[in-house]
């Protein structure tokens, strides 16, 4: 078949058209989101984790203690996975100040593997050394949205924590955005943060925050387009979504390729360290350290998980007031808790209640 100018033309124009006749015949541009079914016979299981929090701010730094270099790498809040790769930058540049080549690293959790595997790409033996292991880690139950949140008090952080915080975070950004995939359950998903009230003004989701140029796409929804018409404030974005099974579990992968090993141990004092071969030792044992090493600021803050179902269809994140819904091969995860100062690891059934009821209403409108 021959074409002439004028035929393709003519074809151009037709596509075009067709482009934006459905814009142009659509009577409304709402986006339309699959709600979740939120109902107790859906429930898989509730969860709770404890948050190491300082409320100054994580902690990189290193020691000497009876002969060893003790290099900490601690107290990241709300934030573990979020912040994991940028801290355990800093605490790599620590260790390679002692040019011991033997390092053990103590924790198991994102951050105990994020040490260890940096320790490995910098030509270095790591060896684990761990209480708890993969899928018993606090990092197993994280939600894991990577989001540089609930990582120190405001009235206490001065301004080099807060420097080092966006630094931190962004190093860890750009290693996650390389993992995007099934192999390491990180994927990007579309997020609504839904307000009646405009957002604080401390909020990482305002226009000017140190973190805002990394949620993609942020932007406040116009009425005829929002999911949620019941609020007036709609802010979408891009979030980052780390499944923890998933990751964890590949990260552990790598490590042992490249010649890593775990030991299960438990440590109930810092002097125990002595008893290790390696001279220079990497502190990832979160809420941990407080005890191991006397760290009087730090504190649990109690966070509570219900997993329902899985629901394939829900591929986008909701975070209305004071909750937040992630979706996860796993199940739908809701949350909203966060108890300062509370050590317990039973769940909590008033909160569970609490969580479902509002996740129930938020959807059923």
């Amino acid at each position: 078949m021959t074409w002439s100018r004028r035929d393709v033309i003519k074809g151009l124009g037709l596509v075009a058209a067709a482009a934006v006749l459905p814009s142009a015949c659509s009577k409304s541009r709402r986006v339309r989101l699959a709600p979740v079914h939120v109902s107790r016979d859906r429930v898989l299981r509730t969860v709770v984790g404890l948050r190491p929090f300082r409320p100054s701010g994580f902690v990189v730094r290193s020691e000497r203690l009876a002969g060893q270099t003790i290099v900490h790498n601690y107290g990241h809040g709300g934030a573990g996975v979020t912040l994991s790769w940028g801290t355990s930058q800093l605490a790599v540049e620590e260790v390679l100040k002692s040019r011991d080549t033997n390092i053990a690293v103590i924790g198991c959790g994102a951050v105990g593997l994020a040490t260890a595997r940096l320790l490995q790409q910098r030509g270095l033996s790591a060896t684990i050394y761990a209480r708890e292991l993969p899928p018993n880690t606090t990092s197993n139950i994280a939600g894991a949205r990577w989001y540089p949140f609930d990582v120190f008090d405001s009235a206490v952080a001065t301004p080099e924590f807060l420097a080092a915080l966006w630094a931190v975070s962004r190093v860890s950004y750009a290693v996650f955005r390389r993992m995007l995939g099934p192999e390491y359950g990180v994927f990007l998903r579309p997020t609504y943060a839904c307000r009646s009230e405009p957002f604080a003004r401390e909020s990482l989701l305002n226009f000017d925050s140190p973190i805002a140029d990394l949620l993609h796409g942020l932007r406040d929804m116009g009425t005829d387009e929002s999911p949620f018409p019941h609020y007036p404030i709609v802010r979408t974005f891009e979030s980052m979504m780390i499944e923890p099974a998933t990751y964890l579990a590949a990260i552990i992968r790598d490590y042992e390729r490249a010649g890593g090993s775990i030991i299960q141990r438990h440590f109930v004092s810092a002097a125990e360290f002595a008893t290790l071969s390696e001279r220079t030792i990497v502190n990832c044992t979160g809420l941990c350290a407080a005890t191991l090493f006397g760290d009087v600021e730090m504190y649990p803050i109690k966070g509570q998980l219900t997993i329902l179902k899985p629901q394939p269809e829900v591929d986008y994140l909701a975070l209305p007031p004071d909750l937040y819904m992630f979706p996860r091969k796993d199940g739908i995860v809701l949350g909203g808790t966060f108890e300062h100062h509370v050590a317990s690891l039973e769940p909590d059934l008033a909160a569970e209640a609490r969580i479902m009821s509002a996740h129930a209403r938020f959807f059923a409108q």
